[in-house]
């Protein structure tokens, strides 16, 4: 019975490769490549000579009773486009059939893309929560960032360079001025690591347009300070009333800034909607 190999591969720098994971790619029978072309890159720089077959989105199906077959026969590594694989990656039906049919499931450690820009975000580690890419559609990112709006962990997303001032912007309207990270390029010659409030990110990113991989590390709904009260809201809530904010906008905002939960806010706008306009009739 063959045992299958999860093998992290580096996310831009090939030196990020552990001498365990050259090891297991050269002595397993097969490797199992999201993207051939990329695996090769790597195998060609360390001289490995082990075969390779895809095992991708579109293919994973089918390839799933031939690599089945093959473990029988001895081992088989796993690996993704770069980093770690599962994560944001096809491989988790490989891994129910395999241990299913009572091989051994063995993870490789090595670079992971969300872990790396969530260490040097300069944000809490203690309690995270990885989302892999946030919805394409505006409608279906604000739907999504409604849900998650009251979460204390740090969120991490990954981003493509053409939607990110986009997704900046429906993080800010739905989520309010949070601290945030854009991990850019990770280990790659052009690393960046921007840190700052959203609105600056907005800014930066709309003055300097964005390339290459994109991981997001933002900051959660914040708990631990001592929430306004509801006199000191209700001052804030008529200052933002006379900005042209949509209710749903100033919820959100002060979600994060007050300690109130956006329910709760929302509930007093709706109020004092109410009242002021009882009062003008």
């Amino acid at each position: 019975m063959g045992t299958l190999y999860l093998v992290a591969t580096p996310i831009g720098n090939l030196e990020d490769i552990t001498l365990r994971a050259l090891r297991i790619l050269r002595q397993v029978r097969l490797i199992a490549a999201e993207d051939t072309r990329q695996a090769s890159k790597l195998l060609n720089r360390y001289d490995i000579q082990t075969p390779l077959t895809s095992y991708h989105e579109h293919s994973r199906r089918s390839k799933l009773p031939q690599l089945l077959t093959h473990l029988q026969e001895g081992d088989i590594a796993l690996v993704s486009d770069a980093g770690t694989p599962l994560l944001n990656d096809p491989g988790y039906e490989l891994v129910r059939a395999a241990l299913e049919a009572g091989h051994t499931v063995s993870p490789i450690p090595g670079a992971s893309a969300p872990i790396a820009a969530l260490v040097a975000s300069g944000l809490p580690t203690d309690a995270f929560l990885y989302l892999g890419y946030l919805p394409r559609k505006s409608t279906e990112r604000r739907k999504f960032l409604a849900e998650i709006v009251d979460l204390p962990y740090t969120l991490i997303f990954l981003e493509t360079p053409h939607r990110l001032l986009a997704a900046l912007r429906d993080l800010e309207d739905a989520l309010g001025d949070r601290q945030i990270a854009v991990g850019r390029e990770m280990t790659k010659v052009h690393e960046e690591i921007f840190r700052g409030p959203l609105r600056e990110a907005n800014a930066h990113y709309s003055a300097h347009p964005p390339r290459g991989e994109i991981t997001l590390v933002l900051a959660g709904c914040s708990t631990s300070k001592e929430p306004w009260s509801e006199e000191q809201l209700r001052g804030i809530l008529m200052e933002r009333r006379t900005q042209g904010l949509s209710p749903a906008q100033i919820a959100s905002q002060l979600a994060s800034e007050s300690g109130w939960p956006r329910r709760e806010i929302y509930r007093i706008l709706a109020d004092m909607e109410e009242t002021g306009h009882h009062g003008s009739g």
